[in-house]
């Protein structure tokens, strides 16, 4: 459910935002140059023909200040090769039809020259302009709500179920992934993730110096730490029953419960509305302040907040919003965090938005989407956050009151806890993987129905903005 912005506060809140950004820059600008710049020991590849797991892809721009983590990486065994747009472009000069396909092309390239299994993507927009540093892909599927929304999936599904390219265009139109008429009829779109994919969507070059120290250092430093053993839990009643005899429960309390019925060994906290425990942002500020090692909000939002309903009621409780980000200072205890809501990962957001009245209205007026300030947080915050980039459709939007947004959450951490994917992005891949195999949204031999709509948008839109070869948890040493 999207939560709607009251005009009345508009102007409020932009004056806020501009304070929060000269904020965060000021701080960034402060602490950047702390940042480690001596090279961790490479431990070199002996193969004749280079073999590599992880591929780097970011603009010129940005490279050089990945040659730590690059190090770093090389160093712990995940053996790294960093490209930049130009090389990217350079090798792919007159295929594809446009940037975006080009990067997915170099993808397939690296996968079969070097054996690749993780890719991450540096860049988002340029600052506040609907430019970018990195291409993205838009999902052209209209469901009355958004005519298009962004998705990572498309540059980790590369093969289709015969193993050719996947181009998500197979009528050749240059708009992708339409789920409609003859494109949806088409078994070239399989959405099988064949690679795990992780964005770091940064703005400029504080933001990717601030990802770089919180990668390595949360690697090297959090194994072994008590405070990784605590979870926190803030959920609600997120479809009250008045609203419809059939939404029985607290359906954001019982996923959460579900979520950490995989986790073994883990101290919950629960900041429910249920318990009275979850009042409003302060509590939620004060408890990740304390450290946790994972965090899973379960409930309804925009780019701009989160929040839940108290036991069937329509009173809505805020829970953290992008102004309340500066607040947390959790510093070094860094959790891995995951965000039940629409749109809190839509990550071309900007503040020029407010000027239209449809963006007001859907929160969209913001410098950078809740799940980015989160992640790109100084002193704090997350790791790494997977959400949604679009509208986020769970059980109660479908006919046969199954499956989900909540439901490919609550695999994530099933996957960590049971299946032992600790690395991040592997458990983000079989948790789409599996969610797709289970409700089979690309079924040939029915017509299209409002469920399978929902069942292809859902693996779409759940994206990752942290590296996709992250430790949970860190590395042993």
């Amino acid at each position: 459910m999207q939560i709607h912005i009251n005009k009345k506060y508009v102007s409020i809140g932009l004056l806020i935002i501009l304070v929060l950004i000269n904020f965060s820059s000021n701080v960034a600008t402060a602490l950047a140059p702390k940042i480690s710049t001596q090279p961790y020991q490479i431990q070199l590849l002996n193969n004749p023909e280079p073999t590599y797991d992880l591929l780097i892809i970011t603009p010129t721009a940005f490279s050089a200040m990945l040659d730590t983590l690059v190090d770093h990486k090389n160093s712990m065994g995940i053996f790294t090769h960093k490209v930049t747009l130009d090389e990217v472009y350079q090798h792919t000069t007159g295929q594809g039809h446009d940037e975006a396909e080009q990067v997915k092309l170099y993808i397939k390239y690296a996968i079969e020259e070097w054996g690749i299994s993780y890719v991450l993507l540096i860049g988002g927009m340029r600052h506040q302009s609907m430019k970018w540093h990195l291409p993205v892909r838009y999902v052209a599927m209209d469901d009355g709500w958004e005519s298009h929304y962004l998705t990572d999936l498309y540059f980790a599904d590369i093969y289709d179920a015969e193993g050719n390219f996947s181009s998500w265009d197979t009528d050749n139109d240059g708009v992708f992934g339409e789920w409609a008429g003859e494109e949806a009829e088409d078994k070239n779109i399989d959405l099988i993730p064949d690679i795990a994919v992780g964005r770091l969507p940064v703005r400029n070059a504080i933001e990717v110096l601030i990802m770089v120290q919180k990668i390595i250092q949360y690697e090297q430093e959090t194994y072994g730490k008590p405070w990784f053993k605590e979870i926190v839990l803030i959920a609600g009643d997120t479809y009250p029953e008045f609203l419809n005899p059939n939404w029985t429960g607290y359906e954001g309390e019982d996923y959460a419960e579900q979520a950490l019925s995989y986790l073994s060994g883990f101290n919950p906290t629960r900041l429910y509305t249920s318990n009275g425990l979850l009042t409003g942002p302060q509590v939620v500020i004060d408890t990740i302040s304390n450290g946790c090692g994972l965090l899973y909000f379960v409930g309804h939002g925009n780019p701009m907040t989160w929040g839940n309903h108290p036991p069937n009621n329509k009173t809505f409780v805020t829970g953290l919003s992008i102004e309340h980000m500066p607040k947390l200072e959790n510093m070094e205890k860094l959790p891995v965090c995951v965000v039940s809501g629409c749109h809190n990962s839509q990550f071309d957001v900007s503040i020029f938005r407010i000027f239209d009245s449809l963006s007001r209205y859907r929160g969209e007026y913001t410098p950078e989407c809740w799940s980015w300030w989160l992640t790109r947080k100084i002193g704090g915050g997350s790791i790494a956050t997977l959400g949604c980039s679009a509208l986020g459709y769970t059980k109660e939007d479908k006919d046969s009151f199954d499956g989900g947004l909540n439901w490919v959450e609550v695999e994530f951490f099933r996957q960590y806890g049971q299946d032992n994917q600790s690395i991040i992005g592997d458990a983000w891949k079989h948790a789409i993987t599996n969610y797709i195999t289970t409700y089979s949204p690309i079924n040939w031999d029915s017509s299209i129905t409002d469920d399978s709509f929902i069942d292809v948008k859902v693996p779409q839109s759940f994206v990752l903005f942290g590296d996709p070869t992250l430790m949970i948890g860190g590395i042993p040493t």
